[in-house]
């Protein structure tokens, strides 16, 4: 009988926000992780500074540096994410082109799910498909199905009090991790093989 390997994910909050609904969800996920698998915060994507190509010559900041080696050191990624004007925040864009400009590529061939809230109808459809168009660049092997888009979440996020109060929403989101969980261990299994 094979034993299960644990599985390590880091959470990529695109917010800055201290009452933020994706940051609720962020930080609930390490309690609806499947048995076998942990959760951690990244780093804040506000501690990166605006990119600037000069300032990349002088050398990677520190923060960037911490937060490509904890995404690579990951068996997966989820991204956290509120909508901005039909797109992603610029914090997190931010935050990605300084990712991107970092070797190894740490998103290289890594599982990625991504999560967003919105007190909209849609949930942050918009910022999900920009944000799957920027993760090709980086090569990531985005999870497809199924997709976490909270609309109206409001009704289903209390901010103040730091939880998912709606049971549906909780559960759809275990559903998610499971399937992260799933195609990081297949991906492994490929690996060993090839």
């Amino acid at each position: 009988m094979s034993e299960i390997k644990p599985l390590h994910f880091v959470v990529l909050l695109g917010s800055l926000r201290k009452g933020s609904l994706n940051r609720v969800v962020a930080h609930s996920l390490p309690s609806l992780a499947p048995e076998g698998v942990t959760i951690q915060q990244l780093g804040s994507v506000g501690d990166f500074p605006h990119y600037d190509a000069d300032l990349q010559a002088e050398g990677m900041p520190a923060a960037v540096i911490a937060m490509a080696e904890a995404i690579a050191a990951s068996d997966g990624v989820i991204i956290v994410t509120p909508e901005y004007n039909y797109s992603v925040p610029g914090a997190l864009k931010n935050a990605l082109d300084w990712l991107s400009r970092t070797q190894p590529q740490p998103f290289a061939g890594k599982p990625v799910a991504i999560q967003t809230a919105s007190p909209g109808a849609i949930g942050g459809a918009r910022a999900q498909y920009h944000l799957r168009q920027i993760l090709v660049f980086f090569d990531a092997h985005i999870l497809n199905k199924p997709e976490v888009m909270v609309g109206q979440a409001m009704a289903k996020i209390d901010a103040d009090a730091g939880v998912i109060s709606d049971a549906g929403t909780a559960d759809f989101i275990k559903t998610q991790l499971a399937a992260l969980a799933t195609l990081s261990r297949r991906m492994k299994k490929v690996e060993v093989v090839v």
